[in-house]
Order: C-alpha cells, then sequence, then structure tokens
C-alpha cells in the first residue's frame, strides 16, 4: 500500500536537547518527508526515525492481529504483531461487563475446537459469535477492536445471537448469516442480517466516531433476504467479500458442499460459479474484496481465483501450508493458520516468498487478521 503525504499540525522546532528528525528542518516538514518511507526502512536507521512510524502523522502500516489459544488452558487472548519491530503486544483487556466467556475446547469434543469467529471491517476486528461451556451463543453483541483508539467497544445486540454460522463482511458491512442458537431454529437457520460499521464510524448521533462508552450508538442490526433452507448451519464458516458479492460455502476442507452467493446491491441469494465450488477445498480470502485466495488443506496449495475462466490458478505450493484453518489476504501477502502456526506468503513478489511468525510462547493461533497497526508509540 503505497503511502501518501499526510496533513500535519506545524510544530515548533527541535529544542537544543533534541535532534531534528532531518537536520535543517522543522520536524513537521521532516515528517512528511519520511512518510514516503517504508516503515521498515525508518525502523533500521536510528532511534528517532524508529519512533515515526507509530505517530498519527505517519500513514499506518498493516499488521498482524491474532486471536490465541493457550496450549494448557480453554482460554483466548488476543494479541498485536507488529512486522516493522517484529514485536508481539497483547490487546488492551475486553470490558469486564458483561465479561467474555469463550469456550475453544470441550471435552465432548477431544478431536477438534469450537469455532470462535471474527471479521475484519472498516478497519476493525469485529468478534461476532463463539460458544459457552454449556453450549450457547457466547454473544449476544459483536465485540469490536478499533486500532485507532485501542479500545474495546460493543456493537448492537444481535436480532438472533448465534453459534456455529457463516460470519463475513463486505465493503464495511458484517454480517452473521444461518447457525444455530441455544437450540437449533428452522428460523435462525435460514436467517440473515447485517449491521454497517461505516455508517457507525461515520454518521453516529451521539460522536464523530460513533462511540458512547464502551458502546457503538445510533445503528441497528437489519434483516436481509433469507437463505432458502438450512444447510449452512452445518459448520462454522467464513464469508467472503468480493467484488460487491458474499460467497460463502456450507462446509469446511475438501468435503462434498454446497456454495451460495449474495448480491448486496440486489439482495438477493444465487448459486456459486461451479469452478468456484469445486476449487473451494480450504479456506479462502480475498484481497481488497478484490482477488480470491484459498489454500488447499490437503496439499498445501495456495490458489487464485481467475473469474474469467471459473478457475482456480495455483501460486504456490509447500509442506508449510498444508493443514491450513483459516486465510487472511492484505497488503500483497496471504497469512494463513495451519494447526496453530502462522505462515505468511508474499503474493507481491515475483516468485513468492514463504515464512513463518512464531507466535508468543505458550500459544497457539486460531485467526489472524490484517489491519493498520495501533496508533500508540512504542
Amino acid at each position: 500500500m503505497a503511502n501518501s503525504a499526510p496533513e500535519v499540525s506545524k510544530r515548533r522546532r527541535s529544542t537544543p536537547n533534541q535532534q531534528p528528525l532531518l537536520p535543517g528542518l522543522p520536524d513537521h516538514i521532516a515528517q512528511a518527508i519520511l512518510s514516503r518511507v517504508d516503515p521498515a526502512s525508518l525502523y533500521s536507521v536510528c532511534r528517532s526515525w524508529r519512533r515515526v512510524p507509530y505517530t498519527r502523522h505517519f500513514p499506518p502500516f498493516l499488521s498482524l492481529y491474532v486471536l490465541l489459544s493457550s496450549k494448557s488452558s480453554n482460554s483466548i487472548e488476543f494479541h498485536h504483531f507488529d512486522p516493522v519491530s517484529s514485536k508481539w503486544r497483547a490487546l488492551p483487556s475486553t470490558p469486564p461487563d458483561p465479561p467474555l466467556r469463550l469456550s475453544i475446547r470441550h471435552p465432548a469434543f477431544i478431536s477438534r475446537n469450537l469455532p470462535i469467529q471474527s471479521v475484519s471491517a472498516s478497519g476493525s476486528l469485529v468478534l461476532l459469535a463463539a460458544t459457552t461451556h454449556n453450549f450457547h451463543p457466547a454473544l449476544s453483541r459483536p465485540l469490536i477492536f478499533d486500532p485507532d483508539s485501542g479500545r474495546w467497544l460493543f456493537g448492537p445486540p444481535l436480532t438472533s445471537p448465534r453459534r456455529w454460522c457463516a460470519a463475513g463482511a463486505l465493503r464495511g458491512v458484517v454480517y452473521a448469516a444461518s447457525g444455530i442458537g441455544s437450540h437449533f431454529s428452522v428460523d435462525v437457520a435460514r436467517s440473515v442480517e447485517k449491521w454497517d460499521l461505516t455508517n457507525v464510524k461515520s454518521n453516529s448521533p451521539t460522536s464523530s466516531t460513533g462511540r458512547s462508552g464502551n458502546e457503538w450508538s445510533g445503528w441497528e442490526w437489519e434483516r436481509v433476504s433469507s437463505l432458502k433452507d438450512g444447510r449452512f448451519s452445518r459448520d462454522a464458516i467464513d464469508a467472503v467479500g468480493w467484488r460487491g458479492k458474499l460467497c460463502m460455502v456450507n462446509v469446511k476442507g475438501d468435503a462434498l458442499k454446497d456454495g451460495v452467493v449474495y448480491d448486496a446491491e440486489k439482495d438477493k441469494w444465487q448459486d456459486m460459479p461451479e469452478g468456484m465450488i469445486a476449487g473451494w477445498t480450504g479456506p479462502v480470502a480475498a484481497m481488497d474484496e478484490d482477488v480470491m485466495y484459498v489454500v488447499e488443506e490437503g496439499k498445501g496449495a495456495l490458489r487464485r481465483y481467475v473469474p474469467e475462466r471459473d478457475t482456480w490458478h495455483k501460486v504456490v505450493e509447500s509442506e508449510s501450508l498444508k493443514g491450513a484453518d483459516q486465510i487472511a489476504a492484505g497488503g500483497g501477502r496471504v497469512c494463513v493458520v495451519c494447526r496453530g502456526r502462522i505462515v505468511v506468503v508474499d503474493v507481491a513478489a515475483a516468485l513468492p516468498r514463504i515464512w513463518d511468525v512464531e507466535t508468543p510462547r505458550g500459544l497457539e493461533a486460531v485467526a489472524v487478521h490484517i489491519l493498520p497497526r495501533m496508533s500508540q508509540l512504542v
């Protein structure tokens, strides 16, 4: 993502005890010049330049926001990985009231984890659905982390709190589809609702950011066209925003599956193209909601969807990509969660490069999202 010169407020010249960013120039002009430099290059030059990418005057670079599970307990942690400094930092604590009770492991499901579903929308991390220890929906309303303010906030109550659902985002609008509540219901299994986070952030009647205490205010969930049946309540799945549409299948992995596509402008569901569903053999994500990628979990092959031919083109294949559970795409990278590990593929390079990001000790990755870095100084 190319940097653009930000609007900066004039700042006084450096004092004799403070080294200027660029000799002979006021810092506000130096910052405008340095904002065009790659943040990783700035970080490696000197201590004064190291702080520049973390100021509000520098265009936010992309970072990883990761849901992590403890290897020794049934707990979830939220961390931020800064690719410039290569440092992990825990996100601020979630609001204490109501307490967040998420279960990822249960004795009844020895061989698999319970799903915790999160999406990225409008530059924020949205925790949308999960399960409690007694198999009830863990969230009656979404929990949102805003990197710009560094705060957790609650969204409006869901019309139908659910788990094992389809969760996705398209053009800043969050969608929750199908799934089940405390018990199976045909109405919930067919229902789809949306929450426009872009309207909340720009047009809230209470403040310019739409925040009131620990809650987003002023906008509610809205029902949209229902699914024709309850087939999409079988698994916790990702609904992928792509070119004005929401694409999803009813089961994960390489199993035989059904697929549907939601046209947001027409508020209409239609069958997924044959080639798209045939190649949907693992987790899928879309780069800038324009280029769709899948990791074939059995072979470890990363493929790109070619809509003109309704086929998937292989980008790279690697042993390290086998067993992919979830992926995110952004900034020319595809980040893959593979059995608790994080693997990054640089798809913008002429020859795709692959490397691992080591998780904090004692923790395994559950889901990864690519969002702007937090503005707080390091």
